[in-house]
């Protein structure tokens, strides 16, 4: 199905577990191998691929002559793009559509991967695909760009739409929450918002086994872990995990001592939607599929980071 794959942004948090994923599904299982008739797969990074450069972006997929491109690659300061729009856009907007038109010319299929901060978060439950899009922030206009733009093409395409990322890899607030834990008595987290904690792990199995059964389908999809909560109960969630896995160093914080605030307590540059909900049920109904659950989730990450 896919001989050659093209994997942008391989040292972020999405990327990397492509990567992993990849290699690891594909040196492990010669009856996956048959059926992808997969045979290389290349892995840029921002060194190798400046997506901020246009004319480096089509060369390269001349080059590679990909028959999928999966897209992980993207600007996600989201405080530090209020400041940087052009940037952003370039990067979260532009640098897609390239990759859409020249995936086009080659008869080539794209994943792309956009975001939560598409939507206001003004609606009381699950956003579904078809809810109207209201970006906040600069960086949620610069991915929401990048999807229409994508559209534009003509390029058949898979656009999951995810939240709340984390993982053991990269920079993320799950490693934030074990690092100030292991330093502070006590910490301060927004309990107004919610959403559901999705592992790059998840997004990166699930992405894998969809393109196994991608066939004519196209379209934007949600695509997150199960359940839903808020960032102060996925804070309490990690440092109750973190304790029962018995790992170590031990936190001094205790779940006792992760005390809730709301959004005004911490203000940010760019806005958040304070409900970052997700509905799958269109991924469960077009590909006959279920992404696990963000407490599995976490413990899977929490052991592979210990």
């Amino acid at each position: 199905m896919f001989k050659t794959i093209l994997l942008t942004g391989v040292n972020g948090q999405v990327g990397h577990a492509l990567a992993s994923a990849l290699e690891n599904t594909f040196a492990n299982s010669p009856n996956t191998t048959k059926k992808m008739c997969l045979q290389k797969v290349v892995k840029l990074d921002r060194h190798a691929l400046d997506l901020t450069d246009a004319d480096a972006i089509r060369r390269a997929v001349q080059s590679i002559k990909p028959d999928l491109i999966i897209n992980p690659a993207a600007y996600t300061a989201v405080d530090k793009a209020e400041s940087e729009p052009e940037l952003a856009f370039a990067v979260n907007a532009t640098a897609p559509k390239i990759l859409a038109e020249e995936a086009a010319k080659l008869g080539a299929k794209l994943i792309h991967f956009s975001t939560d901060y598409v939507y206001d978060g003004k609606k009381s439950g699950a956003y579904t695909e078809d809810d109207a899009t209201n970006p906040l922030s600069i960086y949620g206009k610069s991915k929401l760009a990048g999807e229409a733009a994508i559209l534009e093409t003509g390029v058949q395409y898979l656009i999951f739409r995810t939240s709340w990322v984390y993982g053991a890899y990269g920079k993320n607030f799950f490693k934030t929450i074990l690092r100030l834990a292991a330093e502070r008595e006590s910490l301060s987290i927004v309990a107004d918002q919610f959403g559901a904690p999705t592992s790059s792990t998840s997004i990166a199995e699930a992405t894998l086994k969809l393109m196994q059964v991608w066939n004519e389908q196209a379209g934007i999809y949600h695509l997150v872990n199960a359940g839903e909560t808020t960032w102060h109960g996925f804070a309490t969630a990690i440092v109750e995990e973190y304790q029962h896995l018995a790992l170590s160093p031990a936190l001094k914080t205790t779940i006792n001592n992760i005390l809730p605030i709301t959004t005004q307590d911490f203000p940010t540059l760019a806005m958040r939607p304070t409900n970052s909900r997700l509905s799958c049920e269109k991924l469960g109904r077009d590909f006959s599929f279920e992404i696990g659950v963000w407490q599995k989730a976490l413990s899977m990450e929490l052991q592979a980071l210990g």
